[in-house]
């Protein structure tokens, strides 16, 4: 093992290790603008990886877009639109859905393993290492062609979803026709007194 795979073995160890806290603390933590700060992390966390594995246009992509323009959105909308508000007690003792929700989780994490186990990590560096925009570039407008088009109208759908929800007004219970009714403002006016005609000739 020479010096830079030691330095790259140190470097995935610590971008991991911030990755994995960093979603963690997204999962677990109850305030969600600090969630939504750990998400950039996370999404920092994953460049750097991205940069050990050569792929230097993926990782600057994974940092303009997601960090610079999607969590920034989700900050926006998350200090915006966050109003407080009296929601429900939920349940949180049926064991029905927490059942579902670790089944869910475990199989998404076998699924993860599995694919990890199968997939041939290896690579054959023999020869030089093509361009890596040459490459997405083909395979999007060839192999993912389609799966990138749905993702786009798929992320189309949910910001037009999210601007509705948030969009939408609180409407008021109907009052009584009483308080509806506007007052009509009058100013105090000055009694005028008359005089009669038999004083005015006593004047003159």
């Amino acid at each position: 093992m020479n010096l830079a795979q030691g330095v790259q073995l140190v470097s995935f160890a610590i971008l991991a290790l911030m990755t994995l806290g960093a979603a963690l603390g997204v999962v677990l933590l109850s305030n969600i603008v600090y969630s939504a700060f750990l998400l950039g992390g996370v999404f920092i966390s994953i460049s750097g990886i991205y940069i050990l594995l050569n792929a230097d246009f993926v990782a600057a992509a994974q940092i303009l877009i997601y960090v610079g323009a999607v969590n920034v959105l989700i900050l926006f909308a998350i200090m915006l639109v966050n109003k407080r508000e009296d929601f429900p007690a939920v349940n949180s003792g049926s064991w029905s859905r927490k059942g579902a929700t670790a089944l869910v989780c475990f199989g998404l994490f076998a699924l993860l393993g599995t694919m990890v186990l199968v997939t041939p990590w290896s690579l054959d560096l023999s020869g030089a290492i093509a361009n890596t925009v040459l490459t997405i570039g083909q395979h999007f407008f060839s192999d993912f062609l389609l799966p990138f088009e749905l993702a786009s109208i798929l992320l189309l759908i949910a910001m037009v979803g999210a601007i509705i929800l948030a969009r939408r007004d609180f409407i008021p219970e109907k009052s009584s026709k009483a308080e509806t009714e506007t007052p009509v403002l009058t100013l105090p006016e000055r009694p005028r007194t008359l005089a009669s005609v038999g004083s005015s000739n006593k004047e003159d």
